[in-house]
């Protein structure tokens, strides 16, 4: 059977994710993502109302016309994860093909709401929900199935899914990292890896993310982080001014020990800002997270400036507004907090927590430069990188080369500087550039087996 790939993007930057796996007639589509860096650098940007060609054009989502060269049918389309560098170009793209869209239940969710506030297309594409460790047939031959395979990263219900073909194994590993005692869901399940790596023809092809390759060690577990937010919410119990955190408004486990610790150190937790809504209270609709009865959760710009003004009322030392603005997005609650356009007033000696790291891509770096500024000039406390990524390093990669023994490695997630470290470690493993190892860019096709 016929395996080509087509690396359509992701391939050039952080963002925008998308690749195509055809085997024989049967297309599957892994990802359509947003660039959201390519949408921040231009004032008030509304992605909903912007046609797909402008888009493509502005670099925030794949330039999916070269699927035009695969010969064969699209039977699915798979995100991996609800980030939107994953899914946010579904609602600009999924609509141009006849195929479901297959995804575990919250990223499902995440890509219902996706879908309803785009206001260009209707996009009706089936919505599929299917669970890590399930299977699906793909196509009408029965030689092709899609397995979804169980990995932690920094979003709950994530997975890697694993295209079946009698030439062996595709296996397309964004994102992820190696925990075994993460704070919410299972651990990653790298028993299936193992055995994926064994059974049949085994794995014909690897696309792996790059993010942290070239960083030395593991990633900690989200255990790790957790003790770290602890340790630092609870020397500032005695502090009776403002503490502020904020995080990526999707990692659920995160937010889910926020509140945890301020309860633990006596004040109230407050969600704010319109993504950490959505978010939240979608995980804890599913029933993924057990919030309190009375956590306040406001997304709407009025909710959350009474809100603000409730807490200046009743006294900020009762209270631990967590909020979005950790990359310094201009209108997200954080920003807005430090330029004094909300009625929270911050202090000298207030402190805020930043339980993430900047997303090194040079739009966030300025942006999150120029919000601890003006933090800073208010006189706030920073305290940064109370966190561990998302993403596998150094040792996590060699762990999942030995798992799988792909007989072919595909870079992705990052560019050409990025693909450095990983293209060196995937040698030092005896892969050959050119012969099994494969670094592209977007656009490109790759013929794994005639």
């Amino acid at each position: 059977m016929e395996v080509e790939i087509a690396t359509i993007g992701g391939y050039q930057e952080v963002g925008r994710q998308m690749t195509a796996v055809r085997a024989g007639d049967d297309v599957v589509v892994f990802d359509m993502g947003l660039n959201l860096s390519q949408v921040l650098i231009h004032d008030n940007v509304e992605t909903e109302r912007m046609h797909s060609l402008d888009l493509i054009d502005m670099g925030a989502i794949p330039d999916d016309r070269v699927m035009s060269d695969l010969e064969g049918d699209v039977q699915a389309i798979v995100p991996t994860h609800g980030h939107l560098d994953h899914i946010g170009a579904l609602s600009k793209l999924a609509h141009r093909y006849d195929a479901p869209i297959v995804a575990t239940p919250f990223t499902i969710e995440l890509v219902k709401q996706q879908i309803q506030s785009e206001e260009k297309f209707g996009v009706q594409n089936d919505l599929v929900a299917m669970e890590a460790g399930e299977t699906m047939r793909i196509g009408d031959t029965g030689q092709v199935e899609l397995e979804f395979v169980n990995v932690t990263h920094s979003i709950i219900d994530a997975i890697n899914p694993v295209l079946h073909t009698p030439e062996g194994a595709v296996v397309y590993g964004l994102d992820k990292r190696i925990d075994h005692t993460p704070v919410l869901g299972d651990p990653i399940d790298m028993d299936r890896f193992r055995d994926i790596g064994r059974q049949g023809d085994g794995v014909l092809c690897y696309i792996e993310d790059c993010t942290n390759a070239g960083r030395k060690g593991r990633t900690p577990s989200e255990s790790v982080a957790r003790r770290h937010l602890r340790d630092v919410l609870q020397s500032m119990e005695d502090y009776d001014g403002g503490i502020v955190a904020t995080t990526f408004s999707s990692h659920i486990a995160r937010v889910s020990s926020l509140v945890e610790f301020a309860d633990d150190i006596g004040r109230q937790p407050v969600l704010l800002g319109r993504s950490m809504e959505k978010y939240s209270g979608t995980a804890e609709r599913l029933n993924f997270v057990d919030f309190p009865e009375d956590l306040g959760m406001y997304g709407h710009r009025k909710s959350v400036d009474r809100t603000f003004k409730r807490i200046m009322n009743e006294g900020k030392e009762n209270f631990l507004p967590i909020v979005t603005g950790h990359q310094g997005e201009p209108r997200a609650m954080l920003t807005r907090m430090g330029r004094g356009e909300t009625p929270y007033d911050l202090e000298d000696g207030d402190k805020v927590i930043f339980s993430a790291r900047v997303i090194p891509e040079p739009t966030n770096e300025g942006q999150r430069y120029q919000s601890e500024k003006l933090l800073k000039m208010q006189g706030a406390r920073i305290y940064d990188d109370v966190h561990v990524s998302g993403h596998l390093r150094e040792e996590g990669h060699y762990e999942m080369l030995r798992a799988l023994q792909p007989q072919h490695v595909i870079p992705a997630h990052q560019d050409m500087k990025g693909f450095a470290p990983y293209t060196d470690l995937c040698a030092s493993q005896g892969y050959k550039l050119g012969r099994d190892l494969h670094v592209t860019r977007n656009g490109n096709m790759i013929q794994l087996t005639e």
